[in-house]
């Protein structure tokens, strides 16, 4: 049929800046399960190619800065794009073109994930690049750091406290961030999970029911391409944030089923959508 379109269900198509992980559970391939998984049509633009499973990284190879903007434009000029996730960078050059490519193509809907440390321990990004995420924070409408993340970019110890966790998210937004979400993920002072949201005209501590589980491979990259799936669905960022938060649990916490690698494995992405059958004889 060759007439007009039919505008019957028209989802939000999302962006993925990222790299790749062949194990499945981080980076560009987590990003498009998460998308699918939130009703998100997902698009890539791959930044690096890893050598890595659910132990460890081995090796990194760099698509060239120019080729990554090569890919944006190639993208924009077809696709309508309602949301934009940012992940591993890698280099300074290729911060530098992304913020340049967002200079030309503001979106209302950018989450910037400042990749610099696999959950495995790996660091991803070199100390030359940090400077040039700092100077792409102005850009992004909502940037996701680690407690290790948030101190590398504010050049500090990370934060050993919730009340340390919302002062960092106040100086980053100082330093030039229009919203904060610090992930306390790695911090054990009790038994939840607790996030801060910091934004100039609002904080709120997020807390969920932490999971006692090695599943935790991508939970990064996870949690910050649900909140852009999210965000164009949602009427505020708090409520995405929080959404997004409580899907990541449910995430982990379906995870065991899956049984993937020996290492840290990824989350479930498609919990709610795949059915467990038992084996047929």
């Amino acid at each position: 049929m060759n007439g007009p379109r039919q505008n019957l269900h028209r989802p939000p198509v999302a962006l993925t800046i990222a790299g790749s992980d062949p194990s499945g559970g981080a980076g560009i391939q987590a990003d498009l399960k998460t998308f699918s998984a939130l009703g998100v049509y997902g698009t890539s633009v791959i930044t690096a190619l890893t050598a890595q499973n659910t132990q460890g990284v081995t090796g990194i190879h760099l698509v060239p800065a120019d080729f990554v903007t090569e890919q944006l434009r190639t993208l924009i000029a077809d696709v309508r794009i309602d949301a934009v996730k940012i992940g591993m960078l890698a280099t300074r050059e290729t911060a530098d073109a992304v913020a340049a490519f967002l200079r030309e193509t503001p979106y209302d809907v950018v989450v910037l994930d400042p990749v610099m440390v696999a959950t495995s321990g790996d660091r991803l990004l070199p100390e030359d690049a940090v400077e040039a995420i700092r100077r792409l924070l102005p850009l992004a409408s909502l940037i996701t750091p680690n407690l290790d993340e948030a101190a590398d970019l504010l050049r500090t110890r990370r934060a050993a406290d919730v009340d340390g966790m919302l002062e960092q998210g106040r100086q980053l937004i100082a330093l030039g961030a229009r919203r904060v979400l610090v992930k306390g993920g790695h911090l054990h002072e009790n038994a939840a999970a607790v996030d801060v949201f910091v934004s100039p005209q609002q904080e709120e501590v997020l807390s969920t029911p932490r999971v006692d589980t090695t599943n935790t491979h991508g939970t990064g990259c996870t949690l910050s391409s649900a909140i852009a799936a999210l965000r164009p669905q949602r009427g505020s960022w708090l409520e995405a944030v929080a959404d997004a938060k409580h899907w990541l649990t449910d995430a982990i916490t379906a995870a065991e089923v899956l049984d993937v690698g020996h290492g840290h494995g990824p989350v479930h992405h498609f919990h709610r959508l795949w059915t467990v059958r038992p084996p047929t004889v």
